[in-house]
């Protein structure tokens, strides 16, 4: 186990992620002969790809104050790469909803509001400029407080978006009331960390 993890690190593990979504999806939508439901196959299946690599990334300083143990140091010494790896999977997501678009224009306008077109974007903007700015370079050039502060509010903003584009379905669909489970779950380990070291909340917050 500790070979494959010291295998799965870094850019190794974003190359691996980021191969295994873009195979797996076409692997979905090659099921329905890349038709209108295929693409919208994968737009859900990208969705929850998304929420777990979003969860890891979100939760990985925490859980590693909380048990500090071999995976969780390895989760956080990835966290940049599991959120790189999130960033990739929701570009896949993106490509999946503006193929839908293009098919099926009235399917599409019939699934979206404007509301969704407005958060929704905020959200990509938020994606893009974390994405851009989680490397060495990038990130001195916006100064700490700068980076601490995009991390922060993006990270937060994209757990309510998570909430929200996935509680709105339970009334209808109440098994998708499972996948705000982990939402909550890193969120109360973030407070739950932050209240027992306070002084290491800058190092949670990102």
């Amino acid at each position: 186990m500790s070979q494959r993890q010291g295998w799965l690190e870094g850019w190794r593990l974003l190359a691996a992620l980021t191969l295994t979504l873009v195979v797996l999806s076409l692997w979905i939508a090659w099921m329905r002969q890349f038709e209108v439901e295929g693409v919208r196959m994968v737009i859900r299946f990208t969705a929850r790809s998304s929420l777990t690599l979003f969860c890891l990334a979100f939760g990985a300083a925490a859980l590693a104050r909380l048990w500090p143990n071999a995976w969780t140091r390895w989760q956080r010494r990835n966290r940049r790469y599991l959120g790189l790896s999130f960033a990739a999977s929701h570009a896949i997501h993106a490509v999946a909803i503006v193929t839908f678009a293009k098919m099926d224009p009235a399917g599409f306008a019939e699934a979206t509001s404007a509301a969704s077109y407005i958060f929704g974007g905020i959200g990509y903007a938020f994606i893009i400029a974390m994405s851009a700015t989680s490397f060495d370079r990038t990130a001195a050039l916006i100064g700490p407080r700068a980076w601490r502060t995009l991390h922060l509010v993006g990270g937060y903003y994209l757990w309510f978006q998570f909430m929200v584009s996935f509680g709105k379905r339970v009334p209808a669909m109440p098994l998708y009331a499972a996948f705000l489970v982990p939402l909550l779950a890193v969120m109360a380990l973030r407070l739950i960390t932050m209240a027992a070291h306070p002084r290491g909340r800058t190092a949670v917050a990102g």
